[in-house]
């Protein structure tokens, strides 16, 4: 376990053991790569829409709509609330790139999160 000695300051943490990391810690991250990745699916990121995959997509939101929902109760609101507005971008986003959008509760991860609806 780490004791933030001056040794540990300066270490980046994907470098630490993974007995030194928080849970909190490795599911924020696992959160963010499953949150980059479907961008990236969803032609939001550099290569813009030659990335597009909607069925990767729909697989890697379902997923961290899974995570999210599972985590939020163990890692406290302070952690879960960006996470799940996060993901929720994510869905509008899938909504909105798809040429059919699903019914509101069938899109991905909406089992886990309920309807997901443009804010007013």
């Amino acid at each position: 376990m780490t004791d933030n000695t001056p040794e540990d300051a300066g270490i980046p943490a994907e470098q630490r053991d993974l007995a030194d990391v928080p849970a909190v810690e490795v599911i924020g991250t696992v959160t963010v790569h499953l949150m980059s990745a479907a961008a990236v699916k969803l032609g939001l990121a550099e290569n813009g829409e030659a990335d597009l995959d909607l069925d990767e997509a729909r697989k890697l939101i379902t997923a961290l709509a899974g995570l999210i929902t599972a985590a939020a109760p163990e890692i406290g609101s302070q952690h879960a609330a960006p996470l799940r507005d996060g993901l929720r971008t994510l869905q509008l986003a899938f909504r909105e790139a798809s040429p059919y959008p699903d019914e509101p509760g069938q899109g991905p991860g909406e089992k886990f999160t309920g309807a997901v609806y443009p804010r007013a």
